[in-house]
């Protein structure tokens, strides 16, 4: 068995978690998690973590950078800020004229580029006192859903063609791109929806090497050992393996978290301690 992560092209449609229910079936292994999960209406790059000694590390990749290609309606909004949702036409004021590129750029430029602050949408998988924030929407009561920040590295224009507009954005973990698409609309005065949705890459991963995921099989399985070859390493030798794999700590010094590798396999998390003024690496998860 090969543990390590499996880059799939989830088409629009199925949830994140019917992509991960199809490949254990496919594979036939209950061990299968995600890095973050797209909305079924968005297509595009899920990466997911296969094998329990996988499953372990999730966390250390949990704030990759994300892109996508955003399909942006002007002229109408949603109860979701995207195509899921109920869509109300924007009846326009006197005097407002269609935005022209100019315009967009500047507004793009002046308001969602950087560090800003924004207002996650109201059906959206938050916990808002113990409950999905989705869940209360549906049922009708009023959310008031506090704002983040959230980093937006780049947001350029692709295409555009009133009411229609194409975005390639990169930006951090935990940037809604449906509020980006509604707080566009509004500041523009003409109102908008996110229309489509696809991501194109997570961190180094690119959807041009990921899979369908009726296609998946073991051999498409980017293996532990490479996918942890980037972070701080430590080299171990037989005593400190057998020390580490029953949770004690080894006499190395280093002042960050590393990977404790033993025979060319990543085989634990590390942690410094420092007790009586020494300090040692601790186990902090063995794989």
């Amino acid at each position: 068995m090969r543990h390590g992560f499996l880059l799939v092209d989830k088409p629009v449609g199925p949830t994140s978690h019917d992509i991960v229910y199809g490949v254990r079936k496919r594979l036939n292994e209950r061990d299968i998690g995600h890095l973050g999960t797209l909305d079924p209406a968005a297509s595009g790059l899920l990466v997911l973590a296969v094998g329990a000694k996988a499953l372990k590390v999730i966390e250390l990749f949990s704030g990759l950078p994300k892109e996508y290609e955003a399909d942006i309606t002007f002229g109408a909004i949603s109860t979701t800020y995207d195509s899921a949702g109920v869509i109300d036409q924007i009846e326009q004021k006197p005097g407002w004229s269609v935005p022209d590129i100019p315009i967009l750029n500047r507004t793009i430029e002046d308001r969602f580029i950087g560090n800003i602050e924004q207002v996650p949408p109201a059906h959206s998988a938050i916990h808002v006192d113990g409950k999905r924030a989705y869940d209360l929407a549906r049922a009708g009561n009023a959310i008031s859903m506090k704002p983040r920040n959230v980093t937006i590295e780049q947001c350029d224009v692709v295409s555009y063609d009133y009411p229609h507009l194409k975005l390639n954005i990169r930006c951090s973990s935990g940037t809604y791109i449906r509020s980006l698409a509604h707080d566009l609309g509004h500041l523009l005065r003409c109102g908008a929806y996110l229309s489509g949705l696809r991501r194109t890459r997570v961190g180094k991963w690119s959807v041009e090497h990921a899979v369908p995921p009726e296609d998946t099989k073991w051999s498409d399985i980017l293996p532990l050992k490479d996918i942890m070859a980037g972070f701080p390493r430590m080299e171990l030798n037989d005593e400190e393996m057998r020390d580490i794999s029953h949770g004690k700590t080894m006499n190395r010094v280093s002042d960050r978290e590393s990977i404790a590798w033993y025979d060319g396999y990543p085989v634990a998390i590390l942690i410094p301690v420092t007790k009586d003024g020494k300090t040692s690496m601790r186990p902090r998860k063995v794989f």
